[in-house]
């Protein structure tokens, strides 16, 4: 609920609007009993027609005792922060409503309706486990779950093999040995340097259950054997042969390693393959996700599907949830682009779905069952992915931090950049590097801080690729890098690239390829890392025409690092060919990153893509070299970031029922500003009075920005990160904050303030309410070891008691230094008063309005409590 205004006498009408009269800046007219000012030079556009028309609202006028304002305005638009600075945004679609929307009916924002929320149920449950949850993570109420199965006594999860960090390996079903091609068994992992490993990929069926087509012969999952292979003998005991069974019988040998299966990826994420190989177009997450009774068949099925095999959990790799139109694989996009609207909102069902059934039987089989998710990385599509609201359910994420750039566009780039070097050159053509501060967010760096915004640094796992992705007859740039290569005439680009793409590497430069629905190979230049090796020595390697690759090598393969942006990269100036992944340099930046910044480790794409060198033949092959370098980094290297907050940021140890929903983004490509309605509501039973400060943290992949519309005085106090982001960002976190306005948070009730800011950022963090001089944490949160208090109540919770942390005024001292409002006097922007125990400062000229923050749109923005 929200408080109503009061009524004042409106100002005096403006002489009528003309569409035939021309208007310069400053220039007032009326229309439909509200005041307009002319921001700019105007003929024939209708006051409050568009937000960000040349019109801003002054208020009501004439004898009316109602104040609010045409809420289609806003009267604060600065036409310099105008949305039509980015190229890619349409000024004529408003940002701030999203017509699919309605928070009234969105069961998120119904507290009833989530027990996660609920009131009636304890939002920090007291068992023996609860000490070993981590962080952050979400709670499923009255369930026991077995926490402490494989976290510590700090919410730290215990790894095998001396680790500190994570080793997560992507094991891929398809190298099998086929055609001769080389294959990577279970026998070939390093399992004494791995902490993770991920199937890929089981997928959703047309029943909507997880597969692995176990019911079709000589399926490689649970129906193929490698007979004579050494270390590829079947356990009889087990009622399957496959993958599974070996992976199973490693397993047993090394038990602190976790194997989950992934569901989706880029070729299963709308569809699946079936026995025979063809591609099966049911939509999967993308129509399974769009009804309950679909995702409960689904989580069902995954609660039976990692009983039987006997996983650890379950990694969901859905290739994406976006709101962007033509995001992901564009075989899916005759079932994608219709649902745009909906896919983040499901996708955020799923996911807390999955962590109640597996919490529930972890609970029953004594046993913790583990949610992981691939994401992207890229800011273009995190912008339509909302605020990321999934990362309370997941153990940890793993960042897709390569396929930054390749062959779907001219532009060349690295494969995975650790850091922006202020060059890129897809960001630089776009203009992006001038809409945005100089920011670039094709990096892992940026990436990594986007979710840092909402989780700590050690559920945050960044991805590496052990393969390259590049391009032929590349012009300009150095070495290559920044360069553009554009397709020769005749070439047939790849679908979904708009035939705008680039000239990807071909032939003995792509021997890893995709084939389109035809079987031909779809130029991407990727290559395994042992095959670059090989070819920057000029050997062909005895395995490339099981490829169905007949040619030479032809000219020299230089190999390439940027001690900038940590990319690396071999340039062959022969033939112009450009080809980027991570070896040696790259992986060893990539791992002191990881220490460095408390990240809780790396994740590998894939890892048939290591190398090791082969003395008797003379050629690099299938190894486990990088990997081996990845564990030699993170053995003692002490234990990951294990906290929301950082050190200057001492949460309360008191917190209150407090969540915050994200709701009425605007779609992906039209979302500039990012402008949600964000809901706080108080599922106590006492008010937070008006007054109290609310103060949040949000990640520095934005600007720095954050404000509001609300009339709330939302304003950062503190910023983490200024400047360009050049060799990376500086800090994790800008501080904002709020004032309460009049009428409170009501015991159940919420407020809602419409909050903007410009680059994605994933939810907020260490949410900090005062009141009277007390510090609160909130559930919201779900912080460790916190006493949930009502409001009031509290002693300061703990060390921080009577601080807030990121500044503010608190509840006032009873002492107003501005003069008191007078309903007679005019007013001007800028002007302060004081009324009713809150000085108030006015955002434009405005006569007779009663300072107000319930009035969102009114002429006043409360500076706090005095």
């Amino acid at each position: 609920m929200t408080a109503t205004a009061t009524g004042a006498n409106a100002a005096e009408c403006a002489p009528e609007w003309s569409a035939g009269t021309t208007y310069t800046g400053g220039d007032t007219a009326s229309l439909n009993g509200v005041n307009y000012s002319a921001k700019w030079w105007t003929l024939n556009e209708q006051p409050g027609s568009t937000q960000w028309g040349p019109w801003a609202s002054q208020g009501e006028c004439g004898p009316t005792t109602d104040p609010t304002t045409d809420p289609t305005t806003d009267p604060t638009t600065d036409p310099t922060t105008d949305p039509t600075t980015d190229p890619t945004t349409d000024p004529t679609t408003d940002p701030t409503t999203d017509p699919t929307t309605d928070p009234t009916t969105d069961p998120t924002t119904d507290p009833t309706t989530d027990p996660t929320t609920d009131p009636t149920t304890d939002p920090q449950p007291s068992y023996p486990d609860e000490v070993c949850r981590p962080d952050g993570m979400a709670q499923t109420p009255g369930v026991e779950t077995p926490y402490c199965d494989i976290y510590d006594e700090n919410g730290v999860e215990l790894l095998p093999n001396g680790l500190d960090r994570r080793v997560i390996g992507y094991f891929t079903s398809w190298r099998t040995g086929k055609n001769d091609q080389p294959q990577y068994l279970a026998s070939d992992i390093p399992w004494d340097s791995v902490t993770h490993l991920n199937y890929a990929f089981a997928h959703i069926g047309d029943d909507w259950k997880v597969s692995v087509n176990e019911d079709v012969a000589g399926n490689a999952a649970t129906d193929m054997t490698w007979d004579g292979t050494p270390g590829a003998e079947m356990d009889p005991a087990l009622p399957y042969t496959g993958h599974f069974n070996l992976l199973n019988t490693y397993k047993a040998a090394n038990p602190g390693v976790k194997i989950l299966p992934a569901v989706g990826g880029w070729a299963e994420t709308g569809g699946y393959f079936d026995g025979n190989g063809d591609r099966v177009a049911n939509g999967g997450f993308y129509s399974m996700t769009e009804t309950a009774e679909r995702r409960e068949i689904f989580a069902n099925s995954v609660v039976d599907f990692i009983r039987e095999y006997g996983f650890d959990g379950i990694d969901i790799d859905y290739e994406y949830p976006t709101s962007n139109v033509g995001a992901g694989n564009p075989d899916d996009f005759h079932i994608a682009e219709g649902k745009r609207g909906e896919l983040f909102a499901d996708f955020e069902e799923l996911m807390k779905l999955l962590r109640e059934k597996l919490d529930q039987a972890g609970a029953e089989d004594g046993e913790y069952y583990m949610l992981t998710a691939a994401v992207p990385s890229s800011g273009w599509l995190l912008r339509g992915m909302e605020a990321f609201q999934i990362t309370e359910y997941v153990d940890y994420l793993n960042l897709m931090t390569y396929d930054l750039h390749g062959a779907w566009n001219k532009y060349v780039g690295g494969n995975g950049p650790l850091y922006d070097d202020g060059k890129d050159p897809e960001l630089a053509a776009a203009g992006i590097y001038g809409a945005y501060d100089n920011i670039g967010y094709l990096n892992a760096d940026w990436a990594a801080h986007y979710f840092r915004g909402a989780m700590q640094a050690g559920r945050i796992n960044l991805g590496v690729p052990f393969y390259t992705r590049g391009f032929e007859d590349v012009k300009g740039g150095v070495n290559g890098m920044g360069g553009t290569a554009t397709p020769p005439a005749g070439f047939n680009c790849p679908p979904g690239t708009n035939n705008a793409c680039g000239y990807g590497g071909e032939g003995i430069n792509n021997l890893w390829f995709d084939s389109d629905p035809q079987g031909n190979a779809i130029p991407a230049g990727v290559n395994p890392i042992w095959h670059m090796l090989n070819l920057e020595d000029g050997v062909r390697g005895d395995y490339v025409d099981s490829y169905g690759v007949s040619e030479a090598i032809e000219g020299e393969y230089v190999r390439y690092f940027d001690n900038v942006s940590k990319a690396e990269w071999w340039w062959n100036d022969t033939t112009k060919t450009f080809l980027s992944g991570d070896s040696n340099e790259a992986i060893t930046a990539k791992a002191d990153y990881v220490n460095d910044t408390g990240l809780g480790g790396l994740m590998i794409w894939e890892l048939a893509g290591d190398y090791e060198y082969n003395q008797t033949k003379g050629q690099y092959e299938m190894g486990s070299t990088l990997v081996d370098l990845m564990a030699g980094k993170f053995q003692s290297s002490g234990a990951y970031g294990s906290t929301k907050a950082n050190a200057d940021r001492p949460m309360p140890t008191q917190a209150l029922d407090v969540s915050i929903d994200y709701t009425e983004f605007a779609m992906g490509d039209n979302n500039y500003p990012i402008a949600p309605k964000v809901v706080f509501t108080n599922n106590g039973t006492t008010d937070i009075p008006a007054g109290a400060t609310v103060s949040f943290q949000y990640a520095t992949s934005d600007l720095g920005d954050m404000s509001d519309w609300s009339g709330f005085g939302t304003t950062t106090v503190n910023e983490g990160h200024t400047g360009d982001n050049i060799g990376g960002l500086n800090g994790d976190f800008h501080t904002a904050e709020f004032s309460v306005p009049m009428g409170g948070i009501p015991a159940g009730g919420e407020i809602v303030n419409n909050l903007k800011w410009t680059l994605p950022i994933a939810q907020f963090s260490n949410v900090i309410i005062t009141i009277d001089g007390v510090d609160y944490a909130t559930t919201y949160d779900h912080p460790r070891g916190v006493e949930v208090v009502e409001a009031g109540t509290g002693t300061g919770g703990g060390d921080n008691g009577g601080g807030n942390n990121g500044g503010g005024n608190g509840g006032g001292d009873g002492t107003c230094s501005a003069a008191a409002w007078d309903s007679a006097t005019v007013y001007n922007g800028g002007a302060r008063v004081s009324h009713n125990g809150y000085e108030w400062t006015a955002n434009y000229w405005t006569q007779g309005n009663e300072p107000s923050s319930a009035n969102t749109w009114g002429p006043w923005t409360s500076a706090g409590a005095c």
